[in-house]
């Protein structure tokens, strides 16, 4: 079906301006990248400006209404540039402004005496040097890194760049060799391939912004608010899927921690000092424990850490130095009281058959039980839990 520029271009304007506004709207829900989406929709209005002024160009004395057309769409992707290098807290004010000006000053100067060549031709180079700036800043944003949307804006705004780089660059050396007539086809092509994108690319943004919230909003649910290590419920689902691993790659320790006299503290001295305390032992343990090793919350004053591998052989080891660690951490005096520091630990060890997880623990907590019943501020294994039950 025959379908003209002009439709063609009020389909453009039309799609632009929808997209606008529903990546305006859609700033309220995700504050986190509310300047980056205002701004997106500000590139995708003032894009829809500059084709709509397309419409009116010729009725513009001399070249003045190609260049302002031309300056207003090339705005247009500068912010969109400058939208998704934010993303990143990236800013492109300087950059910006050079290509701006010197697309300006290029008008000024070769406007009038190549207005079609500056049309034709020269006007798409820095929208693709804009583009492709747009698609390096995506690639380069780590957050984003593993959100299947940011495959679709590299794709589409990739082939976006190389479009209007062979517009510039290859398109006047086939209308010299084939004649003008190659000229208004790719005048066309160049308005379908603009819908394309001006329908694709706002989806696809949009989608990579909701993906990111929505990333955002689980790893909340999965962390605990005070000590940022994870939660029970992140624990149980990450332990499982690494035991699903361990199974056929050696051995596996679980480690149950349970802070010594926490209510006493509690109570002696205010939640706020139970709080520090909380937050001192994950620390300890962290840094004791390293990245890697699977460590949470999983209620109150308890912990519990998964390790795999060459961390589970020495998981002993391990679990002695967290102790020390924290008893070190804690401050003498909070408040002008002493406050103790200690935690009870129980180990269960699995050399070849691997538990579920939630045995494993289990394993973990009678051996920290055991400890808590000989004064705690010790390290119980679950071996010795089955070989005094046997004696």
């Amino acid at each position: 079906m025959y379908v003209d520029l002009l439709t063609l271009y009020l389909l453009a304007i039309g799609t632009l301006l929808a997209s606008a506004g529903m990546t305006y709207w859609e700033h309220r829900s995700h504050p986190t990248h509310g300047k980056a989406l205002r701004t997106l929709a500000a590139g995708f209005a003032v894009l829809a400006t500059g084709c709509t002024a397309v419409l009116f160009r010729r009725d513009l004395p001399g070249e003045m209404g190609s260049a302002l057309s031309n300056l207003c769409i090339l705005s247009g992707y500068v912010l969109v540039l400058a939208a998704v290098a934010s993303l990143r807290g990236r800013q492109y004010r300087a950059t910006s402004a050079a290509v701006l000006i010197g697309m300006a000053l290029l008008w000024a100067v070769a406007g009038t005496r190549w207005p079609e060549v500056m049309w034709n031709y020269v006007s798409s180079f820095p929208i693709a040097v804009v583009s492709a700036l747009t698609v390096l800043e995506m690639l380069r944003c780590e957050p984003m890194k593993a959100l299947h949307a940011r495959r679709i804006v590299v794709a589409v705004t990739g082939i976006h760049a190389l479009f209007y780089a062979i517009r510039a660059c290859v398109l006047p050396w086939l209308v010299m060799a084939y004649g003008p007539s190659l000229q208004s086809m790719a005048s066309k092509i160049t308005v379908y391939e603009g819908v394309l994108y001006s329908v694709l690319l706002p989806m696809a943004l949009l989608r990579l912004v909701r993906e990111e919230t929505h990333g955002q909003l689980l790893r909340e649910s999965q962390t605990d608010y005070l000590t940022r290590l994870g939660n029970r419920r992140w624990f149980f689902e990450e332990g499982v899927r690494l035991l699903g691993h361990a199974s056929n790659s050696g051995p596996v320790a679980l480690l149950a921690f349970d802070l010594d006299q926490f209510k006493a503290i509690n109570d002696r001295h205010g939640h706020q000092a139970g709080d520090k305390v909380l937050k001192s032992f994950a620390e300890a343990a962290r840094g004791v424990l390293g990245p890697h090793v699977l460590l949470a919350r999983i209620g109150g004053e308890e912990f519990a850490a998964l390790l795999c591998g060459e961390d589970a052989r020495r998981a002993r080891a391990l679990g002695e130095a967290v102790a020390r660690r924290f008893a070190g951490a804690i401050p003498d005096r909070i408040d002008s009281n002493r406050i103790p520091a200690t935690v009870s630990i129980g180990l269960a060890q699995f050399d070849s058959a691997v538990p579920a997880l939630a045995d494993g623990l289990a394993a973990a907590d009678r051996a920290l039980y055991r400890a808590k019943s000989l004064g705690g501020n010790r390290l119980e294994s679950a071996l010795s839990v089955e070989e005094s039950a046997a004696a």
